[in-house]
């Protein structure tokens, strides 16, 4: 997939920073082919290979988060370093407060523990080289085991990443007894043995249905590094509840620099989640409209209530068609208004010029804001 072209490069030769680490991307394109990488099955990285500014301090504070989509090569289906620098920096550009890597619009199930690592590294890397050292970048980490999920963080702490957003378990969900009690053990095993803080990701969709509760997560809010949670069940009710526990724990609340984030996972109830007393959104329609993400947080913010939710309603209209579409229909959002996205890793479909079409359409409105802004 070639670069698209409304984005400048990040600061600098991006390849050349890559020569200081494992990872070298191929001198004839952006992309990293499979036999270039290294074939160790446990982490590529070693301590010495990691450079100082991955490693700063970056708290986590209100606002729109993006996780961030994985671009491969049309035709080889290699991860495209070019491609997720550029964007990166474009969503960077847009004013957004944080971006995740491996999750759902991150195809995290389509790569390799390795692939996962460039595809972070490359991040965090077109970050700093931009001048957005500051932005946090959060690393999908959730397994099926406890084992592999600490894995993934401390791979993910290799790679840069600063938090890590953990789905629970879900394979053998009928067999955990009591329920709460074995999520509750997950949860504290992995955050006892991360090297990188993490975040709680509710999302009943992607793990069988499994729906953590509100007094669930509020207890494992008092665990030290556990300092969030990412709400994509959509249920503000419960999302209030968190919000309201969290802040009494906390010795000295401070809305600009909350102890316990609490994140609204789709666009569509950004100022809803905002009344309930969440501190923002991570959500993957800012992939395509950043700028209007973040203008409908501002409005309420201002108290300018009337056109906070006139923006909402065109994003919730939006937002609609991108969780139709999941990320096949965001990936053609992006190609058909932004010049880029391509397609999915197999066996995801690519959409037929009938989706294509509609897809376009349904955010026609939103991208027409986003421009405006």
């Amino acid at each position: 997939m070639a670069p698209h072209l409304d984005v400048p490069s990040p600061a600098g030769s991006f390849t050349t920073s890559f020569d200081r680490t494992t990872f070298r991307p191929a001198a004839s394109s952006g992309s990293l082919a499979p036999s270039e990488l290294p074939s160790s099955s446990g982490s590529s990285f070693d301590n010495d290979s990691v450079e100082d500014d991955l490693h700063i301090t970056r708290p986590l504070v209100p606002g729109v988060y993006v996780p961030t989509i994985c671009f491969f090569d049309e035709e080889t289906e290699d991860v495209d370093i070019d491609a997720i620098a550029r964007h990166t920096v474009r969503l960077a550009e847009a004013g957004v407060t944080g971006i995740a890597t491996q999750g759902s619009n991150g195809e995290a199930v389509h790569l390799t523990h390795v692939e996962r690592q460039l595809v972070t590294l490359t991040t965090r890397k077109a970050l700093n080289e931009a001048g957005y050292s500051h932005i946090p970048v959060i690393v999908g980490c959730g397994a099926q085991s406890t084992r592999e999920s600490i894995q993934y963080c401390r791979e993910a702490w290799e790679a840069g990443g600063d938090y890590a957003l953990v789905l629970p378990p879900s394979y053998y969900a009928s067999l955990f007894a009591p329920s709460s009690q074995t999520i509750e053990e997950y949860f504290t095993s992995v955050a006892n043995a991360s090297p990188i803080p993490i975040i709680i990701y509710n999302f009943p969709g992607a793990v069988n249905g499994l729906d953590l509760t509100s007094d669930t997560i509020i207890k494992l809010s008092h665990h030290p590094k556990i300092v969030g949670v990412k709400l994509t069940c959509g249920n503000t009710g419960k999302l209030n509840r968190v919000a309201a526990a969290t802040r009494k724990l906390s010795k000295d609340y401070d809305p600009e620099k909350p102890e316990f984030l609490v994140l609204a996972g789709s666009a569509d109830f950004s100022i809803q989640s905002l009344i309930a007393g969440g501190h923002g959104i991570l959500a993957g329609l800012a992939n395509i409209t950043p700028k209007a993400c973040i203008k409908t947080i501002e409005l309420y913010k201002a108290a300018r209530y009337p056109e906070a939710q006139r923006v909402q309603e065109i994003v919730s209209h939006g937002d609609w068609t991108a969780i139709q579409g999941g990320v096949v229909g965001v990936k053609a959002g992006l190609q058909a208004w932004m010049g880029y996205g391509g397609y999915g890793r197999s066996p995801l479909p690519k959409p037929t010029a009938e989706q294509v079409k509609s897809w376009k359409e349904g955010f026609r409105e939103l991208v027409l804001l986003e421009k405006s802004l």
